[in-house]
């Protein structure tokens, strides 16, 4: 494989265990990155570390630590980060599973595809892989990654297995802390039905191909226009009058969905993906 792992260690099913290797499964390869550059030479910037008192620094002499108290560090080695170990360092252990509508849209983060390391290890993670699929539940298990140890859930996929990372309990915000203040409105039986039809016109197949990025293609237009030497000039905001009745704006709505708006959509073609974690139940 010419993709460089992520990370590399053992799947384990109880005393069934074989070398893997995770992989990440996006890429961030087509985005258009900007560099900064001297507004008089057009030269690129270069970011050097700074000493506020002193200078200049090697990065050789750069350590890390981590602040206790304003402006009080306890500096930690190389070395003191290699010796704190755990067994998820090395080893994906698989501890439980679950359903997938279990798991909270809000703690499913990053994919990455994990495959046997060697031929060898392709018998015992085939039986790894069917056996969880046959059980239909999403597999949990941690590893240590970037120096933090993550919690994964796993699902087969293809031939391989998909893994995501999961963001732990203190990463996710309580809902309440923003819900809370929303007003309770019960709206009109008429008007819920109106958007309910509106939905169901715009009802479709995913098709990831329909939805590229919009402003990156109009950022590469502005490139492609500077580069001919062309000044670019906003283009002009679309003004619409302001609809006050909103039973007005759902009957307009629903005649602007139909026909041609959804024709993109109706005949994309399906494209393979995960099945998408549920919400969490009450």
């Amino acid at each position: 494989m010419a993709t460089r792992p992520t990370w590399q260690g053992y799947l384990r099913l109880s005393l069934v265990s074989c070398p893997v290797a995770l992989y990440t499964a996006t890429s961030r390869g087509g985005e258009v990155h900007f560099n900064m550059l001297s507004k008089a030479t057009h030269n690129r910037i270069r970011m050097i570390p700074t000493d506020p008192e002193t200078g200049p620094v090697e990065r050789a002499d750069i350590v890390k630590g981590y602040e206790i108290e304003k402006g009080r560090y306890v500096v930690v080695t190389g070395e003191e980060l290699e010796n704190v170990r755990l067994e998820t360092t090395r080893t994906l252990d698989i501890e439980r599973f679950v359903d997938d509508d279990d798991i909270d849209r809000l703690y499913w983060n990053d994919p990455y595809f994990l495959a046997p390391d060697g031929d060898i290890a392709a018998e015992a993670f085939a039986v790894i892989r069917e056996a969880m699929k046959t059980a239909g539940k999403v597999a949990l298990g941690r590893l240590v990654m970037h120096q933090r140890e993550r919690l994964m859930a796993l699902e087969p996929h293809d031939k391989g297995i998909v893994a995501y990372t999961l963001r732990n309990a203190s990463e996710v915000r309580a809902a309440d802390e923003i819900f809370a203040h929303i007003k309770a409105v019960k709206p009109p039986a008429q008007m819920v039905d109106i958007a309910a039809k509106i939905i169901d016109q715009l009802e479709g197949p995913f098709d990831p191909s329909q939805f590229n990025d919009r402003y990156e293609d109009a950022l590469r237009a502005l490139i492609k226009e500077k580069q001919k030497g062309h000044t670019v000039e906003a283009p002009e905001e679309p003004r619409e009058a302001e609809v006050i009745d909103l039973m007005e704006a759902l009957k307009r709505s629903l005649g602007q969905t139909g026909g041609e708006r959804r024709k993109p959509a109706a005949a994309a073609k399906k494209a393979p993906a995960r099945k998408a974690p549920a919400k969490k139940r009450a």
